[in-house]
């Protein structure tokens, strides 16, 4: 028996004419005692342990990523401008940053739990909020899943696969989109890793403490965007059902704890929220009922899968035409075309090879082996979180497969590092090269999706991969020794990432706003569902302005203001207007500082308020202005079922319109006679 580099997994020498190749069972290391039949391997190796260089080369790619995602990055400005206002109210009041309100003074929440928020809030309150300190947490959020990715991989197959790993996950199109961007995407990846990896220390010794802080890993995922965060339960907890060093008994009273671990986790938010009076808080946008558990089985919930409750159709919409807003239609092909397909897809080829080979070569391996449960892990979330956004029917945005993105990179670091271990086999080099060959492929169809973008790259990427392909398969046949397979290997690495990594750099090199934002070198056209002011125009100046009233006369504006952001800062009551949609909110809200109440929620089947609540509002004096909404109208939002256009008539049967600064206003504070 001989181990090899790095601490990885201990293999048994075969005959090089062996067709099949199998992992010896104590692939994680050593054997420690058995107890009732049960081997207990013992824990990864310390990073002390490692050849010399692993420290400066994880330094690097740290280094490096951090770089790649932090350069230039104000030049998104405020990126998605719903949840950087939020973010802003998060940084002004404590109250609208525990419940994740857009505006701060708390009249209506995103329709998203606040984990990501309460990052950046907190950001924005120690920093003073700007474009920085809005998107460097996301990118901070983005090194440090690099890092744990790294650190998983690496425990049970050494550090060249661990750093392998991290660099994939870090040049994955969509992770480079969401990591450079203020959606809770960051941050559920983060946390979907850090619980990876606390289940992997757990099933190293059967460790309550480790599967517990699995658990709370995921409840604070939930935190971040709600069940999409739980998509990975099933395959953690038949990973450990079936791998745990431990009888029957106990490794199911484990999954118990790491179940009440996962909903103290995530519900003691929600139990904060149902219990708190809601005339004290925030309405929870997105709900329909003004309750947490409302939006996390509703409209975040089954209403994502199976459509309705605000949820636009995931096929019907976008039809999956090449940069569509949404998924395009449901089916197994899903993840492979139009935008999806450019954001996820340049690995999914070989990790599938990776997962089949791998399950294959371990099937008769013993209960323990770290190997299979290492494919259980990332191949269980890569298989169920893929089958969930290839089929749901509700709303799905293509940068929602950046959640596919550690289990791509896990499991092509994984299985070939597997495969290199048994390269003398033909089966393993087979395995190797239908990974180059099929990854090489895969990037000349997407590359040519965009055939005036260097055109030469795609052939280049082609035929060297074919080339490295065949070499790995032939290599001994051709008399290829060991360091002659490994440059080819090492060469397979490079040009099988050169697609992947050539629209992460294209991605990074786009400024990105809206709520949709896409990757590669076309991203700058297709940003989509932007705010509804284009920023609510400019400061500055003063002067008349005039607008036409309902009988057709001109009236002047008794407003000296020449922008509707300066109009708003000099008001003083509670909320400096309202407008119809949270788009149309935001955008006010950054402009000028102020709160703005976003009648009818993001997605537009909010009753908040209603009209009596809104005429209450006013006669109270604490709205000043309303703004014609030019945005998505109808309720704000998908559904326009709210109250938006009920309110929008209200006040133009009432008060008479004026022109600021090219948009239409009201007044509320002076009523026509």
């Amino acid at each position: 028996m001989t181990t090899t580099a790095d601490s990885g997994p201990l293999i048994r020498q075969r005959s090089p004419h062996a067709e099949t190749f199998e992992l010896d069972h104590a692939s994680g290391g050593g054997a420690g005692p058995t107890r009732r039949g049960h081997r207990t391997d013992p824990p990864g190796p310390a990073l002390g342990a490692d050849p010399r260089w692993v420290r400066p080369g994880l330094v690097l790619l740290l280094a490096a990523t951090a770089l790649f995602y932090i350069w230039d990055l104000s030049a998104s400005g405020y990126a998605n401008s719903f949840y950087a206002a939020a973010a802003q109210a998060g940084s002004q009041s404590w109250k609208a940053w525990f419940f994740g309100a857009i505006d701060s003074s708390n009249f209506i929440t995103v329709d998203k739990p606040p984990a990501s928020l309460w990052v950046m809030g907190l950001s924005g309150r120690i920093f003073g909020f700007n474009s920085w300190s809005l998107l460097v947490p996301q990118a901070i959020e983005g090194v440090l899943a690099v890092w744990l990715l790294f650190a998983t991989v690496r425990r049970w197959f050494g550090s060249a696969a661990g750093l392998a790993a991290g660099a994939m996950l870090a040049l994955t199109p969509a992770a480079v989109l969401m990591f450079r961007f203020d959606n809770p995407d960051a941050l559920l990846v983060l946390l979907m890793v850090a619980a990876a990896y606390c289940l992997t220390r757990a099933l190293e010794t059967a460790s309550t403490r480790w599967i517990a802080l699995a658990g709370l890993a995921l409840g604070f995922a939930f935190l971040a965007k709600m069940l999409q965060g739980w998509l990975v339960v099933p395959a953690f907890a038949l990973a450990y059902l079936i791998c745990a060093p431990a009888g029957l008994w106990r490794r199911l009273g484990q999954l118990v704890v790491a179940l009440v671990s996962m909903v103290v986790g995530a519900g003691w938010w929600v139990a904060i929220v149902q219990v708190w009076p809601a005339s004290s808080r925030p309405y929870i946008g997105g709900s329909g009922d003004n309750s947490a558990l409302g939006l996390a089985l509703g409209y975040n919930g089954l209403g994502r899968i199976f459509g309705g409750d605000g949820n636009g159709g995931g096929g019907g919409m976008g039809g999956g035409a090449a940069g569509s807003s949404f998924g395009g239609a449901t089916g197994l092909n899903r993840l492979f075309s139009s935008e999806m397909g450019n954001e996820i897809s340049w690995l999914l080829p070989a990790a599938l090879i990776a997962l089949v080979l791998g399950l294959a070569a371990t099937a008769r391996r013993p209960r323990t082996d770290r190997t299979r449960a290492a494919l259980i892990i990332w191949g269980g979330w890569l298989l169920v979180t893929a089958a969930t956004f290839s089929y749901m029917e509700g709303t799905i945005h293509p940068y929602y497969t950046v959640a596919l993105a550690p289990a791509v990179a896990a499991l092509v670091a994984i299985g070939g590092k597997l495969m290199w271990d048994h390269r003398a086999q033909f089966a393993a080099r087979a395995g190797l090269s239908a990974m180059v060959i099929a990854t090489a492929t895969w990037s000349y169809v997407l590359l040519n999706r965009n055939p005036d973008w260097y055109p030469a790259l795609r052939y280049a990427v082609l035929m060297a991969g074919l080339s490295i392909g065949l070499g790995l398969l032939a290599g001994p046949v051709l008399g290829f020794g060991r360091r002659a397979l490994a440059a080819l290997l090492l060469a397979g690495v490079l040009v099988g990432g050169v697609g992947t990594a050539s629209y992460a750099v294209a991605t990074a090199g786009q400024p990105h706003s809206g709520s949709i934002p896409s990757v590669g070198p076309s991203s700058a056209q297709t940003g989509g569902m932007g705010g509804g002011f284009g920023g609510g125009g400019t400061r500055g100046g003063s002067g008349g302005s005039s607008s036409t009233s309902s009988d057709g006369t001109s009236s002047s504006s008794s407003s000296t203001y020449s922008s509707v952001s300066e109009a708003l800062q000099a008001t003083s009551t509670t909320w400096s207007a309202a407008t119809v949609g949270s788009n149309s909110a935001a955008s006010l809200e950054l402009d000028s500082g102020t709160a703005v109440m976003a009648i009818g929620g993001f997605s537009g089947t909010d009753d908040a308020p209603t009209l009596a609540q809104f005429e209450q509002y006013v006669a109270d004096g604490r709205i000043t202005y309303f703004v014609a909404s030019g945005g998505m109208g109808g309720g704000g939002g998908m559904g326009g079922q709210g109250s938006g256009s009920e309110i929008t008539a209200w006040v133009e049967a009432n008060y008479t319109a004026v022109t600021i600064g090219g948009q239409t206003v009201y007044d509320l504070t002076q009523a026509l006679s």
